[in-house]
């Protein structure tokens, strides 16, 4: 019973915006999109490390998502990272084997108490299947530390610092 009342304290808390920012973690906007469609992806990040302002965000680009194209953000260095995709991948009737595997976001300031949105614009490709759930790891440096959203869930992991995840759906 007692454990019940925790649980139902602790969902309270969160819905009002009680639990310290230390519990909140990097997110995707839209968690749900069409395979075969276009994304923007708006990844919020919620605070800096320990109050520490942030410098950089990198995201890795998980397989299938393609076409990636990052959206500048004024006053930080955009740098995009490509190699080779595990697979060709179809767009627009053309075959792609290789694109963005990474967006890094660095030389801005975001300070440790404020939000920040870093977006791209991609593809999800056809051959991706609805149900299935991908994840975007991100990594963000603060003036002070690192805080890595990197937790893919599986049977061995806590999910204490999870990477933003996206759930596929099938084209309307």
């Amino acid at each position: 019973m007692f454990r019940s009342f925790l649980r139902l304290a602790a969902v309270c808390a969160a819905a009002c915006g009680l639990v310290p920012a230390a519990f909140a973690h990097a997110i995707l906007e839209h968690r749900e999109a069409p395979v075969g469609s276009t994304y923007k992806a708006v990844l919020r990040v919620p605070h800096g490390c320990n109050g520490s302002a942030t410098t950089a965000v990198r995201v890795r680009i998980p397989e299938g998502v393609i076409d990636v194209k990052p959206i500048p953000k004024p006053g930080w260095t955009l740098k995009i990272v490509t190699g080779q995709y595990a697979k060709a991948h179809s767009l627009s009737g053309t075959q792609v084997s290789e694109g963005a595997t990474e967006i890094d976001w660095s030389g801005g300031t975001l300070p440790g108490n404020q939000d920040g949105e870093f977006a791209f614009t991609s593809f999800l490709a056809s051959d991706l299947q609805p149900g299935q759930t991908i994840y975007f790891p991100v990594v963000q440096e603060c003036v002070k530390g690192v805080q890595r959203w990197i937790d893919i869930p599986t049977a061995r992991s806590d999910g204490s610092e999870p990477a933003p995840g996206l759930k596929l759906v099938a084209k309307p």
